[in-house]
């Protein structure tokens, strides 16, 4: 696992998968928070044109590759967060970024995690990104 006050520290941008554009679900309430603290908050949703101001991608991928993502947060149910690490892994290897895959609580994926270890990804497991925010910065 990643130093978590370095990678707060480093990074600029957040892509939160599976942000909900309703303002009543906690992947919503975690990216106004990342935006409030100062983060790009890049939402990835297959049905959203934007969320909480910022344009919204169908998926990790879809996101333009002049765009450096530096954290892919997970909120999608376990069994899809491999799907999401193979969909990081082909954006790194068409844009050469590494992004750290951050999988909120809850989200758990042996295969996603191996996966992106295997692949060079830092890998953060079944942690809130806001809960550490607050405590590490």
């Amino acid at each position: 696992m990643p130093n978590l006050q370095t990678l707060f520290a480093t990074a600029q941008t957040i892509a939160v998968v599976g942000c909900s554009p309703k303002p009543s679900r906690t992947s919503h309430q975690i990216a106004r928070y990342l935006q409030q603290v100062g983060y790009r908050m890049i939402p990835v949703h297959p049905k959203a044109t934007e969320i909480l101001g910022a344009a919204c991608y169908p998926t990790v991928s879809a996101i333009p590759a002049d765009v450096q993502v530096d954290i892919v947060n997970v909120f999608r149910q376990s069994a899809y967060t491999a799907g999401v690490v193979r969909d990081v892994i082909a954006r790194r290897d068409a844009t050469g970024q590494a992004p750290t895959i951050w999988t909120q609580l809850g989200v758990s994926s042996p295969e996603a995690r191996a996966m992106a270890e295997e692949a060079g990804l830092p890998y953060v497991h079944e942690r809130c990104i806001m809960v550490d925010h607050r405590m590490l910065t």
